[in-house]
């Protein structure tokens, strides 16, 4: 298992599309949630701050919604670029998906402090429709799971 996203999926979208307060890399006061590969799984790594806590101890349950639909969005679409017989860096840009639905089951508290680890498995089901099952663990253990079913986003989708 990987400690760190080397080569995150949100690294290669365009500039337009990196402004999720999620996983925009180009949102200073986001998180900049990063997802990748871990064999057949994907995998975000991310540490609460201070201003994530619910109670002294424990990590908000926002957070942790967050953390599922965005890793949900980023797997898809590296589950989607794989398909299309691209892999992260080869020049070829990712698509870019956005959340259609969001479950989040709460099984444990959240201990603050700690890094989280979301662990997800991606499904197609449907050319344009992708659901992802994401475990997310703290201290190796499983603290929520949630599935996103995500949907390529549309050209039209920032048209006005």
């Amino acid at each position: 298992m990987v400690d760190k996203v080397e080569y995150a999926v949100q690294d290669y979208y365009s500039d337009d599309f990196a402004w999720c307060y999620g996983c925009g890399r180009l949102n200073k006061d986001g998180l900049q949630l990063k997802t990748g590969w871990d064999g057949d799984h994907t995998v975000t790594i991310y540490t609460p701050r201070d201003e994530h806590m619910a109670l002294p101890g424990f990590v908000y349950g926002g957070l942790m919604a967050s953390l599922i639909d965005c890793h949900g969005t980023g797997s898809a679409a590296l589950a989607l670029h794989r398909q299309n017989g691209h892999e992260l860096g080869d020049g070829a840009e990712p698509p870019r998906f956005v959340t259609a639905s969001l479950h989040v089951d709460y099984l444990k508290p959240t201990p603050h402090g700690v890094p989280l680890k979301a662990i997800g498995k991606v499904e197609a089901i449907h050319p344009k429709k992708w659901k992802v099952h994401t475990e997310v663990y703290a201290n190796g253990q499983l603290c929520a799971k949630g599935e996103v079913v995500g949907v390529v986003m549309s050209k039209k989708f920032t048209e006005s």
